[in-house]
């Protein structure tokens, strides 16, 4: 029975090489696949999945107003043996877009992966991981590990100086110079010494006026 899967994890825990090693399980065993891949990702070629152990593979680039049954639809005339959709990046879905997978899965009785964050620098669920919570069949968290050696469950935005950050929008795109993976512990500390940074940084410029 075909069902929405969502695997989310903080950064750097290998969401698109689980995606990547799903899709080649797929595929050496005869089946056809669909990659889809948000255009905004814009740190590698434009349809590309990539993994950050050398990974990659084509993908179709999804923006917030595509809609993904009707391109399922239109791929399954050629794609004889189409036995899965894979998505990367998940926590850019919108909530239209996470409906029209579980169409995909309802209606097409097509089997749907998606990967993706669940939460934002803040800490906030980005949209798309909040309407595939809800939705998903089946949820699953894929673990990686804070510098502390817990598990990591939050995203910490650095500047220049590894300092974490703590206002802005809520989309970034960046690796590893922008983005640790932390356990909450470490990401409280980290927030918190920004704040205090800031009121400090505030307080000076405040006298010396």
């Amino acid at each position: 029975m075909a069902k929405l899967y969502f695997y989310y994890s903080a950064m750097n825990a290998g969401k698109s090489t689980n995606l990547l090693q799903s899709d080649y399980n797929y595929n050496e065993r005869g089946m056809e696949t669909i990659l889809f891949t948000p255009k905004l990702d814009n740190r590698f070629e434009e349809g590309k999945i990539h993994s950050r152990i050398g990974l990659h593979a084509k993908a179709i680039a999804f923006t917030a107003d595509f809609n993904l049954l009707a391109c399922v639809q239109e791929q399954r005339v050629t794609l004889k043996k189409l036995a899965c959709v894979l998505i990367d990046e998940a926590q850019f879905l919108t909530k239209e877009q996470v409906g029209q997978l579980s169409d995909v899965v309802d209606t097409l009785k097509i089997p749907v992966l998606a990967y993706g964050l669940r939460t934002d620098f803040l800490g906030n669920l980005f949209p798309g991981s909040q309407h595939l919570l809800g939705w998903a069949d089946e949820v699953s968290e894929i673990k990686t590990v804070c510098h502390c050696g817990k598990k990591a469950i939050m995203n910490v935005r650095v500047d220049e100086n590894g300092h974490a950050v703590t206002h802005g929008s809520q989309v970034l795109i960046g690796g590893n110079d922008t983005y640790l993976a932390t356990c909450r512990k470490h990401f409280k500390q980290m927030q918190a010494e920004s704040k205090n940074r800031l009121a400090e940084s505030e307080a000076s410029a405040s006298i010396d006026a």
